[in-house]
């Protein structure tokens, strides 16, 4: 199949509720790419491999907390062409009596990355490593052989492979060290944010659990005196609605589910008032694509649709963001006021040259167009 997408998955964390000793997070990474640029990435990963881990495999744990070491890893790593899909558990906020046996755990997780990761990706090949420590990926191994339908799922699989054979595993485990060292309480430190920020354009969407939004964090990372914590509040409201209410396997949905969330990953980022370029999220939504979409698409299909549905989407000539300001908001309606009032005022020449050749017999905004007619009656 041509553009078939391919993954590779590996965990951070364990099952147990000792924070303290024990971490705070438990995170599956998933590494994404097109089945065609398998080779160009394995010879290129191995290149990378054999400078900085010698006869050794890519390992997280292998770095550890030499974090300049991790950072220039991550540097010749984020120039390759694949991208990063994530599920990142805050075990805190799900601590409980059902939640200390391990069963229990792993069953609220594979329910968890099952939904997420096939619903976004309906044919994927998964593979994951088969040994080691890795006993969360086996049972959700056994978790999809028992519930994937595959005349739903059609053209996806799941592979479990040696990692030490599979350098691509072994990316996914540096990622999700990687993820580990940036949200895990015990890993967190003063270079998490520049992790983030190296990797940031493979992102494809960080989908945190149980869902919690701390504004307290979008003041402190504001990066102007603009900041409306309202607003700001609204729109990731608005936008989570829509990723808990939407259903449908239509491409369209789909699409519109990953721009929403891959939106949300840029509203959480360092800089929370960057306007993202139409390229950049094309780009980024065609990861998910077998066929690629084009810029009229994603304006009307998926922006245009969003915002119909009631999700906040500002824009402007530098691209697109969820609001956090009354200033987002405002470049905005001035994008559109550039756009819609040069072309109402190009309709009323016409309305106007034709009615006077016709000596006023003929209106070319009949009752077909009445709403617009009263728009076009009140320019000056």
């Amino acid at each position: 199949m041509k553009n078939k997408l391919i993954a590779f998955a590996d965990e951070f964390g364990t099952n147990s509720f000792d924070f303290e000793n024990q971490g705070t997070h438990f995170i599956v990474a998933t590494i994404i790419l097109r089945d065609e640029l398998k080779n160009e990435i394995t010879e290129k990963l191995e290149i990378i491999r054999k400078k900085h881990f010698q006869t050794g495999e890519i390992k997280s744990s292998k770095v550890s907390k030499n974090h300049k070491r991790r950072i220039k890893i991550l540097e010749e790593l984020s120039a390759l062409d694949f991208s990063i899909y994530a599920i990142i558990v805050d075990k805190r906020k799900l601590y409980g009596e059902g939640f200390r046996f391990k069963p229990s755990f792993y069953k609220y997780l594979n329910g968890l990355l099952y939904k997420e990761l096939y619903r976004t990706f309906p044919n994927l090949t998964l593979t994951v490593d088969e040994h080691g420590g890795n006993d969360y990926m086996n049972s959700f191994k056994k978790y999809v052989d028992k519930r994937h339908i595959r005349n739903l799922f059609s053209g996806s699989d799941f592979i479990l492979e040696n990692s030490k054979g599979d350098i691509l595993i072994q990316l996914a485990d540096f990622i999700a060290g990687t993820l580990g060292f940036s949200f895990d309480e015990l890993k967190k430190n003063e270079y998490s944010e520049t992790f983030l920020e190296i990797i940031q354009a493979k992102a494809i969407s960080y989908n945190y659990f149980p869902r919690d939004f701390n504004f307290k964090e979008f003041q402190e990372s504001a990066n102007d005196n603009n900041f409306n914590s309202d607003i700001a509040e609204l729109s990731y409201n608005r936008a989570v609605d829509f990723i808990d209410t939407t259903k449908g396997k239509e491409r369209e949905y789909i699409d519109q589910l990953n721009c929403v969330k891959l939106l949300l990953i840029y509203l959480r980022g360092s800089d929370n008032s960057r306007f993202i370029p139409t390229w950049e999220l094309v780009k980024h939504l065609n990861t998910s694509r077998a066929i690629e979409i084009k810029e009229q698409y994603f304006r009307t299909k998926i922006i245009g649709k969003l915002r119909d549905k009631g999700v906040l989407i500002a824009s402007s000539r530098k691209g697109y963001k969820l609001p956090t300001c009354a200033s987002d908001l405002k470049k905005f309606i001035n994008h559109g006021n550039r756009i819609i009032l040069p072309m109402a005022h190009r309709i009323k020449i016409a309305r106007d040259s034709i009615k006077m050749a016709t000596n006023n017999e003929l209106d070319i905004l009949d009752s077909d167009f009445d709403n617009l007619k009263g728009i076009i009656d009140n320019l000056r």
